[in-house]
């Protein structure tokens, strides 16, 4: 989950109770209210007719207009009566709309002059309140709604653009590789985040030092080997071509002679990883990938006729893209060779070049560790090989931009170059 995610979520879990219990005070504190003002209401109405009562003034109509209904009556048995006041809702009947509804209801007694005792009841009618309180509700929850998820997008809104020091940090890591063109490290007046660019700096430049450091190693043995290596060689094809040896020597020298074509060729490739992590290929010219497949694919074929491997091509009538004709060389032969190598015999071996992808298909039993099948001197069982084959490839199609995937699907190997740029393409 990202960052920015995660604090609005946070955010969300301790804003949405402090909202709701807002939500359910304020509700219930207008309830509150709205049933004083109605119980206000029904003191003055009863006040005034206990004054017109005991005035002798005519009463107004049990009704007037408003629903509001009283009744008195004269209190026979005044036993243990007091003067009280009481409120209590009930359903009422109205004469006007020949229904009961929902009312508020006050019972009070009062005595005239004459020591008379009276029980006075005064009920309103709370639909119109109840309708309010309805309002008010529903009012309420569309208010908790628009202010908790605007809060939410305003604050996640305010996060993302003081997060925004960070993120440019996270993508310029994600674009840096070791020993290519560096971009400055964006900074910010944040102190936090100022830290932590220097941080990011410091570790960039120790990563260049080591970077540099195994490229510089690997160069200079690769160098220094060359010559020695091509020294034993010589000597044993001498030793080969100019001494009597018995069958037994022979045998020996030959396991030694194919020692050493191994430790020639891993140190060819170690130096060819090293000039193309140094970027010493810079001279690109438009190279046809199909006339380089077919070339490739037809010595390859050749090599490996001895074990009945099928190739099946489908490509198109030209596919033209601009690098070193070296690098596409190796790339192309890497593929085929893993193909070839890792195939049974009396299989196939399958390559397609279409919508700007390579693809490279050989069968196979089991899914290889698709984290580590472009790690250098990574073996998935041949013993044979050098380890360093695909990881030419994925350097490769890094040097230039291209994307190299592996898949295990239907009991078939895939690897998978996708081209990012393309000088000329034409179908038949």
């Amino acid at each position: 989950m990202r960052l920015i995610y995660k604090l609005a979520s946070r955010l969300a879990l301790i804003l949405l109770p402090i909202v709701t219990l807002w939500a359910v005070i304020f509700y219930y504190t207008m309830v509150e209210e709205i049933n004083d003002e109605s119980d206000d209401s029904l003191v003055e109405y009863a006040e005034l007719i206990i004054r017109k009562q005991l005035a002798g003034v005519p009463l107004p109509p049990p009704n007037n207009g408003s629903n509001n209904s009283y009744s008195i009556e004269l209190i026979e048995n005044r036993g243990d009566v007091e003067p009280s006041m009481t409120f209590h809702d009930e359903m009422v009947y109205i004469p006007e709309q020949d229904d009961t509804e929902p009312a508020r209801v006050l019972t009070t007694i009062f005595m005239d002059d004459s020591d008379n005792m009276y029980k006075l009841t005064v009920a309103m009618p709370t639909f119109e309140r109840d309708d309010l309180l309805s309002a008010i509700f529903w009012h309420i929850i569309v208010l908790y709604a628009v202010l908790v998820i605007s809060t939410l997008l305003v604050a996640t809104l305010i996060f993302y653009n003081s997060m925004r020091p960070l993120y440019a940090l996270l993508a310029w890591l994600d674009r840096y590789v070791p020993g290519r063109k560096i971009e400055p490290i964006p900074d910010s007046s944040v102190v936090e985040f100022h830290k932590l660019s220097m941080a990011a700096r410091l570790a960039m430049s120790r990563a260049e030092e080591h970077f540099g450091r195994q490229k510089q190693f690997i160069d200079n043995a690769s160098h220094e080997l060359q010559t020695p290596l091509a020294v034993i060689g010589n000597r044993l094809e001498w030793l080969v071509d100019n001494t009597s040896l018995t069958e037994e020597q022979y045998m020996e020298i030959s396991k030694i002679q194919h020692t050493l074509g191994s430790i020639v060729r891993l140190n060819r490739t170690l130096l060819l990883l090293t000039k193309i992590d140094n970027g010493q290929f810079p001279e690109s010219a438009p190279v046809d990938m199909v006339a380089l497949l077919k070339s490739e694919a037809e010595i390859y074929s050749d090599i490996y006729s001895d074990r009945n491997v099928a190739l099946h091509m489908q490509l198109p009538h030209s596919y033209v893209v601009g690098m070193n004709d070296s690098l596409a060389r190796t790339l192309v032969t890497n593929l085929l060779k893993n193909a070839y190598q890792h195939s049974s015999s009396g299989a196939a071996v399958r390559v397609t070049l279409m919508n700007r992808e390579l693809r490279v298909y050989n069968n196979g039993q089991t899914a290889l560790d698709g984290s580590r099948i472009f790690e250098r001197f990574y073996h998935s069982g041949n013993s044979n090989s050098t380890g360093l084959g695909l990881a030419l490839v994925h350097s490769i199609c890094r040097y230039y931009g291209f994307a190299v995937t592996y898949s295990f699907m239907n009991g078939e190997h895939c690897f998978c170059v996708r081209f990012q740029s393309i000088i000329a393409k034409s179908n038949s």
